[in-house]
């Protein structure tokens, strides 16, 4: 019966190890244990680790509930964002009553806009402690991605970690979906610690990206795993565009910029640890960093490592890289598991709580590098929120690192729909980062440096160095109304720029 489950020929002789310790069930088996009102928390952080089988399994359970009139929704806590298989197919099946923390997928922000999913929006560090102090509802079930498992309930993870530890103390039952498609030697890759809550709480004893505190695996009591289903499915992370003009010029700007910075002694000379969010220009900035001449191998403590660390890392410009989750394309994670022995010191995976810990980032000495969707004259950023009501993707980790940053930076191209929006704005329209957050502002147009600036200095610095030249003058313009105060501000027309584009379709027009 064992073989029923398996479509590959060729098994880790450790899945038979625990085949008489566990029942093995298939997915839609494993998904009648999930019922209406469930709150469940998955593994994964962005797609990586991210159960694939049970979820789409419970989504087809909620259609077939959903098509004899009964009621059949649940809640979704994760690590971060997840794939298709999870947060699409349970959007497309209506399956999803409140959502948590963070989201990429087009039909769960479809569903979250349109208001058919609650959605909560958190600090990615938050999760699992909020969890723990009954902030947020606590998990019932657990369903986690694994690449082995033991009999004496050492759950080993794949590529993301995320909230792990925390929804498999919390749950009353933990359902495992062990990938062999993964194999049981990437088990080392990860350091899982948990953290005590206040008043038990110590310090986190993370001095170096490098530094490892805890154990391989997640320990659960074995009895609280209810069954274990097998699955072969790769990883859902879609490889990376090609970079554009746009997003070259920007790299190049961080690029110089922080050579720069090394060379004015703001920087030490051995440079510092990078921590960088996802996407095409973070994959950019990390390549520009890597080519450098100026900037020495330097080491990463980030919560995403991307395709572009891979390299670095095969290269020698990146000499570690601590993060929650291997966010790679699956080019890169056949090159990770053809050089396993290779990348095995060089690469640490641990729960969010460490990852994006503000603690260890404040310690470390942190580069932030992040994407806005707009900047503002302050220097404020919106990463969350289109036109100030339409949710994105969420604030995720980011806030996390830039609060705590030794040096935060904020990257976004100066405008986007073709030139009818501009991504520097008078005010925006929803505020993810304060100006007090916001050290450095990155567009293909320049570097705006905002340390020790006065409001109207600031607003006149990004102006000049970030706005593309179409909207300078409405900036300038909108600049030169705002009535005289410490910060430059005009209640009445602050959104005239979203107000035209709303109603007009292209900002200019204001």
């Amino acid at each position: 019966m064992f073989s029923l489950f398996l479509s590959r020929k060729h098994v880790p002789f450790g899945v038979f190890l625990f085949a008489m310790d566990y029942r093995i069930v298939s997915a839609d088996e494993a998904a009648r244990l999930i019922h209406h009102g469930d709150v469940v928390g998955f593994s994964g952080f962005t797609a990586a680790g991210c159960p694939k089988e049970v979820p789409s399994a419970i989504a087809r359970r909620a259609e077939q509930l959903h098509a004899q009139g009964e009621p059949f929704r649940i809640s979704v806590i994760t690590g971060a964002s997840s794939g298709d298989a999870m947060d699409g197919a349970l959007a497309r099946a209506d399956a999803v009553a409140l959502r948590l923390p963070y989201q990429n997928v087009a039909d769960m922000r479809k569903a979250i806009n349109e208001g058919r999913v609650n959605y909560t929006d958190l600090h990615l560090s938050e999760v699992a402690q909020q969890l723990r102090y009954g902030f947020l509802p606590r998990p019932r079930v657990a369903i986690v991605e694994a690449s082995s498992i033991t009999s004496r309930g050492e759950i080993v993870p794949t590529y993301g970690v995320g909230i792990l530890p925390t929804i498999c103390q919390l749950a009353e039952t933990i359902i495992v979906e062990l990938n062999v498609a993964v194999p049981e030697a990437l088990r080392g890759l990860h350091d899982i610690a948990e953290l005590a809550d206040p008043p038990h709480r110590r310090e986190i004893p993370i001095y170096t990206p490098s530094e490892r505190i805890g154990r391989d695996c997640v320990r659960v009591n074995p009895s609280k795993i209810a069954c274990v289903v097998v699955t072969d499915r790769t990883t859902e992370v879609a490889a990376f565009h090609e970079t554009d003009e746009v997003t070259a010029r920007i790299a190049q700007n961080v690029a110089t910029f922080l050579e720069n910075e090394m060379h004015n002694g703001r920087i030490p000379q051995q440079f510092l640890p990078v921590q960088s969010g996802v996407g095409n220009i973070a994959n950019a900035i990390l390549k520009d960093l890597g080519n450098s001449p100026i900037v020495p191998p330097f080491e990463m403590y980030t919560e995403v490592i991307q395709d572009s660390v891979i390299d670095l890392i095969k290269w020698g410009r990146i000499r570690i890289a601590s993060g929650s989750s291997l966010t790679c394309s699956p080019k890169k994670i056949e090159e990770i598991l053809a050089s396993l022995e290779f990348f095995r010191p060089r690469l640490v995976l641990r729960p969010t709580e460490y990852s994006n810990s503000p603690e260890v980032i404040r310690r470390l000495g942190i580069i932030s590098i992040n994407t806005a969707l707009e900047a503002d004259l302050s220097g404020a950023v919106n990463s969350s929120h289109v036109l100030g009501r339409r949710m994105m993707n969420g604030i995720g980790g980011s806030c996390d690192f830039t609060r705590n940053a030794y040096l935060s930076i904020f990257t976004t191209p100066s405008t986007a729909k073709g030139g009818a929006v501009s991504c520097i704005v008078p005010m925006v329209s929803h505020q993810d980062h304060s100006e007090h957050s916001v050290k450095v502002l990155v567009t293909e147009y320049g570097v705006a440096d905002l340390r020790g600036l006065s409001p109207r200095q600031r607003a006149e610095r990004i102006i000049s160095h970030c706005a593309h030249p179409d909207y300078r003058p409405l900036l300038h313009d909108y600049l030169a109304r705002c009535p005289k105060g410490h910060t430059p501000f005009d209640l009445a027309h602050c959104f005239d720029f979203h107000q035209a584009f709303a109603t007009q379709g292209d900002m200019r027009k204001v």
